[in-house]
């Protein structure tokens, strides 16, 4: 009797920075794949926050702490090639896609297509947002904390602090008509 070989997947990303959008989806496709591969996209033309060496870290160490039940079976690794050959030399068959609303759709399917046509042996799979993250974006997050603004409910703590230390905003605003210092 033949053993099947484990299922490989792989999320691929920028992840500037990582949200909690991000973790629900690596929790739910943990349970799809025997192993996961969230794959940290290189990806200068999109003019990241972090390098990707720190998004790596980023990712790493919130896998690390959120997802601890599941971490062995995760992997973070970056890559500036074309993702199906990223796929391939991670032996996975499987791309996961997050989708927060209708609007990604149209992309997402776009690149469905493209990819199957590059490898009809790798599939995509969608998940869907969960409900209380499907505003979330990263770009939206980074957009609120240059400005100083409140990001906990959207990303993990140490997230929102290399945020804010990346920003030049060690310390929080004080609250309205409070005195600030100054």
């Amino acid at each position: 009797m033949a053993t099947q070989k484990p299922l490989v997947g792989v999320y691929p990303g920028t992840f500037d920075p990582i949200t909690k959008g991000h973790l629900d989806i690596i929790r739910r496709a943990t349970r799809m794949t025997d192993r996961l591969v969230i794959g940290v996209a290189v990806n200068a033309g999109k003019g990241p926050l972090f390098s990707v060496d720190e998004r790596v870290a980023m990712v790493r160490a919130q896998v690390d702490e959120h997802l601890a039940s599941v971490a062995d079976s995760i992997a973070v690794e970056p890559f500036s090639h074309l993702l199906m050959d990223f796929v391939c030399d991670m032996g996975a068959t499987l791309i996961v896609r997050g989708l927060r609303a209708v609007s990604d759709f149209e992309y997402e399917f776009q690149m469905a297509g493209m990819n199957a046509y590059l490898n009809a042996h790798v599939e995509t799979v969608f998940l869907m947002a969960s409900d209380r993250y499907q505003l979330i974006a990263s770009r939206l997050v980074k957009e609120i904390a240059k400005h100083g603004g409140d990001v906990s409910a959207f990303v993990p703590p140490a997230v929102a602090e290399a945020l804010k230390t990346r920003y030049g905003m060690g310390r929080q605003r004080p609250p309205a008509g409070e005195p600030n210092g100054d």
